[in-house]
């Protein structure tokens, strides 16, 4: 299991070093995450449930430590987190269907007319 604490610290210490390097990046990061932090429709609870549901599709440990921890401030129950999670493995599954057609398209293209005939 992850030591999430550890790695959240260790994570701001890295975006940190990112910052004095490269503050222009920091500082429109910091932009971009504060506009999705002020909706008028959604309730904060809600806009971090879908980060979490976003952060797994994305395969993003550090977005999954932020955003579990503050989906927990906002008081989601580990229920609603269950059922966001339901819809990233959904999309997941979906997006994997999707490209698999990409793939045959790829293979009829390649393999000629009469391979793409076999495919459909």
């Amino acid at each position: 299991m992850i030591d999430w604490d550890g790695y959240h610290k260790q994570l701001l210490g890295r975006i940190g070093e990112l910052g004095k390097g490269s503050p222009d990046t920091l500082r429109g990061y910091k932009t971009l995450s504060s506009a999705g932090e002020t909706t008028q429709k959604l309730s904060a609870k809600t806009r971090e449930l879908i980060a979490l549901a976003v952060a797994v599709t994305a395969r993003c440990d550090g977005c999954i430590v932020v955003h579990a921890q503050a989906a927990l401030k906002e008081g989601a129950e580990p229920d609603e987190i269950c059922e966001a999670l339901g819809v990233a493995v959904a999309l997941g599954a979906g997006a994997a269907m999707v490209y698999s057609a990409r793939v045959l398209d790829a293979v009829a293209m390649k393999s000629g007319p009469a391979a793409a005939e076999a495919l459909r």
